[in-house]
């Protein structure tokens, strides 16, 4: 089991709660996608809805039919040259922890059978249900800084080369396609389930999502602060400010360190403050603010 860790940490940049996280998202996303989405005829975003249109188009208009749904190996096969773009563009790193996600997501996919009467009637309880599912699922990936894929890619290396762009924008640009292909080939009803759907999930995924969450700090620490520094910019590429002051009741000498970050890069700073500095306690905000030149660091 120790050399299992070892591995995983070497080869992903993972730690093993880290990992296990991962592949439980894949899971959770994968059960709410083929137990209450696909059932009721219903399309996810992105490029596995691509992959769900292409399976519905070879039934539909071709009368080819397989014993399990094929959407999942669709969406892996349309991914290969997307991971090659991974690996040029954004990092090794990035790389390999999207194959391995992409990977689990298409073996539960395609291994969880989608159901032939559909567990709730009422598909708008389906939709909440599954859209809350999958946004957890989605938002335990990315949170364990893996990707599903797809336009998570594409997104980042787009919106790495054109600051008017960003990773939400392509989404909802893919989404606006994959939707109004679904309203003209299938009807209006499937299209708007499928938008509430997707709006939900991507809801729930924010919430999720830490690092989507920004988070100002202050540290506050008798002992100067160099070693506080430089675990901010080196392990979490971030900046930070500091300055002298005394404290009020004894004027005795404080150092106080200011950074914004995510929340997810807070709590990394949490977990490691104790070492970096005994005497030292952190204020901390969330939710806040923050416009400008600020960097999201969605990928290590």
């Amino acid at each position: 089991m120790e050399l299992f860790n070892q591995k995983i940490h070497e080869f992903f940049k993972w730690k093993p709660k880290e990992f296990c996280s991962a592949v439980l998202g894949c899971f959770v996303f994968a059960f709410a996608v083929n137990v209450f989405i696909v059932p009721n005829s219903l399309y996810n975003g992105g490029i596995l809805g691509i992959s769900q249109l292409i399976r519905s188009m070879l039934e539909t208009f071709f009368h080819i039919h397989f014993s399990f749904d094929i959407a999942g190996i669709i969406n892996f096969l349309i991914n290969i040259p997307l991971f090659i773009m991974a690996y040029k563009f954004i990092s090794k790193t990035f790389y390999r922890r999207t194959i391995i996600c992409v990977f689990f997501q298409t073996l539960f996919l395609t291994i969880i059978p989608v159901p032939t009467v559909k567990v709730v009637d009422e598909i708008l309880t389906s939709v909440l249900i599954g859209g809350i599912m999958a946004g957890i699922g989605g938002g335990l990936v990315l949170s364990s800084s893996g990707s599903g894929g797809g336009t998570d890619i594409i997104g980042l290396i787009v919106s790495a080369r054109n600051k008017d762009l960003s990773v939400g924008k392509i989404g909802r640009s893919i989404n606006i396609f994959i939707y109004l292909v679904c309203g003209l080939l299938y009807g209006i009803p499937p299209m708007i389930y499928s938008i509430i759907y997707t709006v939900i999930s991507s809801l729930v995924v924010d919430h999720t999502h830490k690092q989507n969450i920004c988070s100002s700090v202050m540290i506050f620490t008798k002992d100067k602060p160099d070693k506080i520094v430089d675990f901010i910019r080196k392990e979490l590429d971030r900046d930070t400010t500091y300055w002298e002051a005394y404290g009020g009741f004894d004027e005795s000498k404080t150092y106080i360190s200011y950074s914004a970050m995510s929340k997810y890069e807070m709590q990394r700073l949490e977990r490691h403050l104790p070492e970096l500095s005994s005497s030292s306690f952190l204020v901390k905000s969330d939710g806040i603010g923050i416009d400008g030149n600020f960097k999201k660091n969605l990928t290590e």
